[in-house]
């Protein structure tokens, strides 16, 4: 099984960003964990503070891979544009969230993309990215 890890802006900043809010784990740290607790799936992942390379990459992925987990970030809820290309596209998508975004300021409570997707993961933290893949396991049986 191939899956990718897709996570947007500010991402890349786990382990030293806001930690009350999201740990104290970089997401390099925890990618390993992943990789060592599925090792019999193909775990890619790309990070990207930009919208079209985001874009670009669910295209590239988004007809080859088994899944798709996508934590666009902030262009959650400000990019049509990564929406459409998730509707455009035959891999599953699950939309992670570490932060309950239903906790936090309103304009953070609507997703773009959610619609679009096999499915929603919102506020467990880095644990969202196994509940992710778990589903997109069980979903291929």
């Amino acid at each position: 099984m191939q899956l990718i890890i897709i996570n947007g802006p500010n991402l890349n900043l786990l382990g030293k960003r806001e930690p009350e809010v999201y740990g104290h784990t970089s997401f390099e740290e925890y990618l390993a964990a992943l990789k060592k607790a599925f090792p019999t799936v193909e775990l890619s992942y790309f990070q990207s503070n930009i919208e079209g390379e985001i874009i670009d990459k669910l295209h590239e992925t988004g007809f080859s891979y088994d899944g798709i987990i996508l934590n666009a970030g902030a262009y959650t809820h400000t990019s049509i544009a990564i929406a459409d290309a998730v509707a455009s596209i035959k891999t599953p998508v699950i939309e992670v969230h570490i932060s309950n975004v239903f906790a936090r300021e309103k304009y953070r409570h609507h997703s773009y993309i959610s619609k679009h997707c096999a499915g929603v993961i919102v506020g467990f933290g880095l644990n969202g990215y196994q509940l992710a893949i778990n589903a997109l396991i069980n979903k291929s049986k």
